[in-house]
């Protein structure tokens, strides 16, 4: 019973580590500009984590500042992911839309989102 056990565990190890090899053979092909947006997104929501936390310790006296600072992170991170999805040239829905209206859309959607949660602060 303990031979099968370590044998699952070991197979199970050895495919963990052929599908982060895998993942990370693909995403070395990806290109800089998709990184550059997917590294935008990870600063977003690390933000939206350091706030929750920070909010565990210390307290949420004004919540709705905290409310839209969260808010704030994880929309602009959806508007991010929005935006690589438009600006990948794999992505053949939008392969019609220029990268530059894919930014500009961004960076409209972004103010509209900014200005809502500047209202909602008070």
């Amino acid at each position: 019973m303990a031979k099968s056990t370590t044998t699952t565990t070991s197979t199970t190890a050895k495919d963990v580590q052929a599908l982060f090899q895998s993942l990370r053979s693909s995403y070395a092909a990806t290109p800089t500009n998709l990184k550059i947006i997917d590294l935008y997104v990870v600063f977003a929501i690390f933000t939206a984590l350091i706030q929750v936390v920070y909010m565990a310790f210390v307290g949420s006296f004004p919540f709705n500042s905290f409310l839209s600072g969260v808010l704030s992170c994880v929309g602009t991170a959806v508007l991010a992911v929005c935006l690589r999805i438009q600006v990948n040239k794999e992505n053949k829905e939008f392969k019609d839309l220029a990268p530059e209206r894919a930014f500009a859309d961004f960076v409209l959607c972004n103010l509209v989102l900014h200005l809502v949660i500047m209202n909602f602060l008070g």
